[in-house]
């Protein structure tokens, strides 16, 4: 399995110059700089296509916020939306039976001013169905499976479990040893849904919802 992540830096330097003359007699400085007197460099460079391309992973965003929706006198309920996450494939040569996958993994609700923490099992998602902007092949890439929170009643036999383990967001579909990836680009968003108890302490929460892009063969 392999994992693609990015990071980023900075640099700054900074250089200081100073030239004292001391003699005798008279000194001429030229003025600087002299526009009768300047050139310039041409910087070229040649960058050569990849030869096998990648595989990648975006996120249409950093953060989302779920809001009030559906609450009851027992329990509180809050939704949203997982901003559009994308997989691309411009490899030209994988080997048969390789597939990827990406998966969603939440942390618990850590509230700003040390409330109690509200359990990642309380969180749940519901994949969108996969949008393909590459034209490629129907049912090759397939949205992940509905997650419900642990508190909630399930939709499917054992699937109030929330995200507490790295659950399917997107997957690609290929069902043999001898069937190869495709070239391509793949979108899906999530419903999220936060369900806890009425009793649950006010203010703000921050959760992080990790995505993951995995590679793995028959």
């Amino acid at each position: 399995m392999t994992t693609k992540k990015a990071t980023a830096a900075r640099c700054a330097a900074g250089v200081l110059g100073g030239l004292m003359l001391v003699g005798v007699g008279t000194a001429a400085f030229a003025a600087f700089p002299n526009a009768d007197d300047q050139s310039g460099v041409d910087v070229k460079v040649d960058i050569a296509p990849v030869q096998n391309g990648a595989l990648s992973l975006t996120v249409a965003g950093t953060e989302t916020a779920l809001t009030e929706n559906g609450s009851t006198a027992t329990d509180r309920v809050f939704t949203g939306s997982l901003p559009q996450v994308t997989v691309t494939d411009t490899r030209t040569d994988v080997p048969a039976g390789v597939f990827w996958y990406v998966t969603g993994q939440a942390g618990d609700f850590i509230g700003t001013a040390a409330q109690p923490n509200i359990p990642a099992s309380q969180l749940g998602w519901s994949p969108a169905e996969v949008k393909d902007a590459s034209g490629g092949q129907a049912g090759e890439v397939a949205g992940g499976d509905e997650v419900v929170p642990s508190n909630d009643t399930p939709t499917q036999p054992g699937n109030n479990t929330g995200l507490t383990s790295g659950t399917d967001l997107l997957y690609m579909a290929i069902d043999s040893a001898d069937a190869k990836a495709v070239q391509g680009s793949w979108s899906t968003t999530a419903a999220l849904k936060l369900k806890t108890a009425a009793t649950v302490a006010p203010g703000s929460y921050t959760s992080l919802l990790t995505l993951s892009l995995f590679e793995d063969s028959y």
